[in-house]
């Protein structure tokens, strides 16, 4: 299991919290540019940085995906998920 950083939205309001995510289980990763112009326009959490970078990552959960947005650019996310050395599994 890895700890990753999620935005979840809640009603109108954006919080950060830790999931743990197992890596066999995700299916892909894309860059997020919503929510970092969200970021922009300060509807984020206070304390991130302007240069913040997100990922949507994917799980598999049978027969439909779990989309989560996670607080890293899809590289970072990915060398976190796998190391250096494995690829995405999917």
């Amino acid at each position: 299991m890895i700890k990753l950083v999620e935005i979840v939205r809640q009603l109108n309001q954006y919080d950060l919290r830790e999931v743990f995510i197992n890596p066999n289980h995700v299916v892909s990763l894309r860059e997020d540019n919503h929510t970092k112009q969200l970021l922009g326009e300060g509807k984020l959490p206070k304390g991130l940085d302007e240069r913040q970078s997100f990922t949507k990552l994917v799980l598999d959960k049978g027969t439909v995906g779990l989309e989560l947005t996670i607080v890293g650019n899809p590289a970072s996310v990915e060398t976190k998920l796998n190391g250096e050395k494995r690829v995405l599994n999917g």
